[in-house]
């Protein structure tokens, strides 16, 4: 019987083991090029993005167009979503930097507040989104990550959960509008 209970333990063990890997930000602090998270959305940025279910399967596609501007340590980030049904969104971040890489932020449909941090070529944000499903409003986590490719591409993937359950994740690619 024990071999048996050990037996089964065994791959549960490492399934939960499993679910705590991930990327730490902290290991990324040497990756170039650095973030400035307030330089970088600071201007016109443009997006095109994906959400799929946790199958992998894409159930929308959208676009972004991105208003960002600064003052001091206070941010305000003016994203207008275009979804590929013809559905359009508004969302208003208003970001505050708190020194050293960390930062906090608020949104209409953010329920808290979100924290984050810059480490290297990387910001992770995590934050709760009051999201409308089937005429009812789910609170859904999110694990967000951006990664600085060069001064005008970003890479963005987000993982979303409830009750610690993936449900699915969005990916982004973002790009700063160069002025002339």
């Amino acid at each position: 019987m024990k071999r048996r209970l050990l037996l089964m333990a065994a791959p549960a063990s490492a399934l939960g083991l499993a679910g705590c890997a991930g990327p730490r930000i902290d290991d990324l602090g040497q990756e170039l090029p650095t973030l400035d998270l307030r330089q970088y959305f600071n201007g016109m940025v443009d997006a095109w993005g994906i959400f799929t279910d946790r199958n992998g399967k894409v159930v929308k596609r959208f676009t972004v167009v991105m208003a960002c501007a600064w003052q001091g340590e206070e941010g305000v980030l003016d994203e207008q979503f275009t979804y590929s049904d013809g559905t359009r969104e508004q969302r208003i971040w208003r970001l505050r930097h708190l020194g050293q890489g960390r930062y906090s932020g608020q949104a209409g449909d953010v329920v808290g507040t979100a924290q984050g941090q810059t480490r290297g070529n990387a910001f992770q944000w995590g934050y709760t989104l009051a999201l409308p499903v089937d005429g009812r409003v789910w609170e859904v986590q999110f694990d967000d990550w951006m990664f600085l490719m060069d001064e005008r591409v970003m890479l963005n993937k987000a993982r979303m959960s409830k009750w610690g359950i993936h449900l699915g994740d969005v990916t982004l690619s973002f790009t700063k509008r160069t002025t002339p």
